[in-house]
């Protein structure tokens, strides 16, 4: 396979969206331009059932790599899932084979919405079961030797367990060393991921030098946050996935504070630095920033879904919640008064949880014929009948049958 040095694309690689990179940037660059096929992977633990935009980050990463013709690799962390990367806060619950078969169904569809499996440089999809089920135990202790209790400790979210007297279970120091291991395994050049992997993923480097005797290049991806501000998460369910619909992706992105929009463009688009710099001046200057997010909205969706399903997000969006039209040809539901009012408005939004219908009805997000309801304790016979017009938030309609 013919390597390309494309310093266009390997300056956008090294620079856009990229929060750190080890060795050095520097050196990278010149691994880049060697011509040299590299070896590059990306883990994702199916800890639960979502690939969001976040990922999004290092997924179209990967592709620059896939365009430059290395050889890429998207990791399923089966085997790593069943611990997950540990909490702050507490242990994560042990998950089963089934709880991880069932979160990553789907996935390599989704990924392919941004990269290609299939072709002359097709991306390889890979488990880390494969090696890591068959560690046996004169394997893992000595893959334990390579590093110390003291190197363990000093992540930020052991320190922030022990000083707030959380305990922290001998298994969870074993996720660095798997995920480290995955590189040694598939004997890597390369790993990309987010702020929030620098630990694990320096682990790896460590363990490619003691087992491998070679450099690992790690490249740190910036954060997306989440719409309301907080870190996007698999398991809490709280990102633009890259499952939804394209409606859905372009209301869910509208409703990202304006602080946010050039973070946006910057980490989830193709949109030229130059142009976001300005779209920076315009928002400060205290212009309405409505239009830059309409856009926003739309790149996104075009670059998951394509061009024709953004024009149509697009315009539904314009129709529905800027001009407050009903939609035609709504979907219909069908309504049980042995459910909970939840429960039945559950069937609107499969990526809405419960808590958060919850926190939409408490916030005046419901209305049923134009009215509005703010109880979500209320019985459906007392509320809901058929042909009533339900909306749900500011994009979701359904008519009662």
């Amino acid at each position: 396979m013919k390597v390309h040095t494309d310093k266009k694309l390997i300056e956008t690689f090294l620079n856009r969206g990229v929060d750190s990179v080890y060795p050095s940037k520097e050196l990278l660059r010149q691994k880049l331009l060697s011509g040299e096929r590299l070896r590059i992977y990306q883990g994702f633990d199916p800890s639960g059932p979502y690939l969001h935009i976040g990922h999004a980050i290092g997924i179209r990463a990967l592709r620059i790599l896939q365009q430059l013709g290395h050889e890429v690799i998207f990791l399923v962390g089966d085997f790593t899932a069943k611990i997950g990367d540990p909490d702050k806060a507490s242990t994560r619950k042990i998950l089963s084979d089934e709880d991880v078969e069932k979160n990553m169904k789907g996935w390599k569809e989704q990924a392919a919405q941004l990269i290609d499996f299939s072709g002359k440089n097709a991306v390889k999809f890979e488990r880390n079961s494969r090696w890591l089920s068959k560690l046996n135990l004169e394997k893992l202790l000595e893959l334990m030797a390579t590093t110390t209790v003291q190197q363990m400790i000093e992540r930020d979210l052991f320190q922030k367990r022990l000083q707030e007297g959380n305990s922290i279970r001998l298994h969870e120091f074993m996720y660095p060393l798997m995920q480290g291991y995955d590189g040694v395994a598939m004997q890597v050049d390369m790993e990309i991921g987010g702020t929030d992997q620098i630990f694990n993923m320096l682990m790896g480097r460590q363990l490619s030098k003691a087992y491998l005797q070679k450099e690992k290049f790690v490249r740190a991806n910036k954060l997306m946050p989440a719409p309301e501000g907080l870190t996007m998460s698999k398991t809490k369910g709280n990102g633009i996935n890259l499952s939804d619909d394209p409606k859905t992706i372009y209301g869910k992105t509208m409703s990202y504070p304006d602080n946010l929009i050039t973070t946006g463009f910057e980490l989830l688009t193709d949109v030229p630095m130059d142009e976001i710099a300005e779209m920076e001046q315009t928002i400060n200057a205290g212009e309405n920033p409505m239009s830059l997010k309409k856009k926003l909205a739309y790149e996104l969706v075009r670059i998951v879904k394509g061009e024709e399903l953004a024009r149509e997000a697009q315009n539904f969006f314009e129709k529905t919640v800027q001009n407050e039209d009903i939609p035609e040809n709504i979907p219909e539901i069908c309504i049980s008064e042995e459910k909970t009012l939840i429960e039945n408005l559950a069937q609107m939004d499969a990526s809405l949880s419960k808590a958060q219908i919850k926190r939409i009805i408490e916030q005046g997000g419901l209305t049923i014929n134009g009215k509005r309801v703010t109880d979500p304790r209320m019985k459906i016979k007392d509320l809901i009948k058929s042909g009533d017009i339900i909306k749900l938030g500011k994009r979701n309609y359904v008519r009662v049958k």
